[in-house]
């Protein structure tokens, strides 16, 4: 039967599928480690309270990039390049959406605006990403091979989402609200397309590497309009929705210098 866990069962069985998804991955969290260890280094002197939980935050993603590439080890594999049309966070950079890179490179202190920017677009990208590793959660957290990366993933999305959350609901509170609605709504819309363009284009990778018949592939491209549409429709607003995390100063504390990723090799 055809299902989320069949067919990434089918990829993890696989050594070239599975180099594939371990690729992608590890390189998105490395550029996202990258882009908040910019963003920490820039922080507007209004704001830099939060100059150590967005430290933190990028500690947690180069964590999982490490990770990602230690499983890859772990099975003798090297990471590949990652395709151009499944590099979620070079389209989404591309669209527009979050910091622009020229902008981090300079050594120019960001604005307020910048940091209501950035975080606008973490909330809509760490909604994304939890919901992908509860899923994987759900399906492989007690996998021999994979199952505490997922486990320990998993926790650090859930923190990054909920920091994402009350931040968000502090700048609102003083006086951003009207800004961060139409940031997140901007922000969700261009996500949803980059996310099923993404999508469909490791579908059709996945396929050439697994030899999927263009029935499977159809049905497996289908779903992802599928979603799509159910998005496009009203889902979004989960992407945009604000509300205080039961998990309170969730990158904050003695916990926020840079966490070690764990041996799997």
């Amino acid at each position: 039967m055809l299902s989320e866990k069949s067919v990434f069962q089918e990829i993890l069985d696989n050594d070239e599928s599975f180099r594939l998804f371990c690729s992608i991955a590890a390189s998105g969290e490395a550029q996202g480690g990258w882009e908040n260890g910019r963003i920490a280094a820039l922080v507007p002197d209004s704001q830099r309270a939060l100059a150590p939980k967005i430290t933190r935050h990028g500690a947690d993603e180069d964590k999982h990039g490490r990770i990602f590439n230690a499983l890859l080890r772990k099975r003798g594999l090297e990471p590949i390049e990652v395709p151009r049309d499944t590099d979620y966070t070079m389209l989404l950079e591309a669209r527009g959406i979050g910091l622009a890179h020229d902008k981090l490179r300079r050594d120019e202190p960001l604005t307020e605006h910048d940091i209501v920017v950035y975080l606008a677009h973490s909330r809509v990208t760490e909604q994304r990403a939890s919901a992908q590793m509860l899923m994987l959660r759900k399906h492989f957290g007690d996998h021999p091979v994979i199952g505490r990366a997922v486990e320990m993933i998993s926790n650090d999305e859930e923190n990054h989402l909920a920091y994402c959350h009350e931040e968000l609901l502090r700048l609102a509170a003083a006086g951003y609200g009207r800004t961060i609605q139409r940031m997140l709504r901007e922000s969700a819309l261009v996500e949803m397309e980059v996310y099923r363009a993404v999508s469909l284009a490791v579908v059709s990778h996945m396929g050439r590497i697994l030899g999927w018949s263009t029935a499977k592939a159809a049905v497996l491209a289908a779903g992802v309009h599928a979603m799509y549409g159910f998005e496009r429709l009203g889902g979004w607003r989960r992407m945009v929705s604000l509300r205080m995390p039961e998990r309170r100063d969730a990158l904050g504390g003695p916990s926020a210098s840079a966490p070690e990723a764990p041996e799997f090799a």
